[in-house]
């Protein structure tokens, strides 16, 4: 069985992974090329999900973080 800091490394780089497809989608949004409106809104739509995932996965990794004494 695997232990809670183990767990704790899969969310660290699932975090970072995400900080990443974040910072890609940003610069993808503000890029002066031309997207059409419905790639724009998907974009903005994953993004949004993206950071909200990201929160999520900051709070699991705090969480552990706390129950570890770490």
């Amino acid at each position: 069985m695997r232990g809670r800091g183990w767990i704790k490394g899969l969310r660290q780089d699932e975090a970072r992974q995400m900080r990443v497809r974040i910072a890609e989608l940003e610069r993808n949004l503000m890029a002066t090329t031309p997207q059409g409106r419905h790639r724009r809104f998907e974009a903005g739509n994953e993004l949004r999900i993206a950071k909200f995932r990201l929160e999520r996965l900051e709070e699991c990794i705090a969480g552990i973080a706390e129950k570890c004494g770490a």
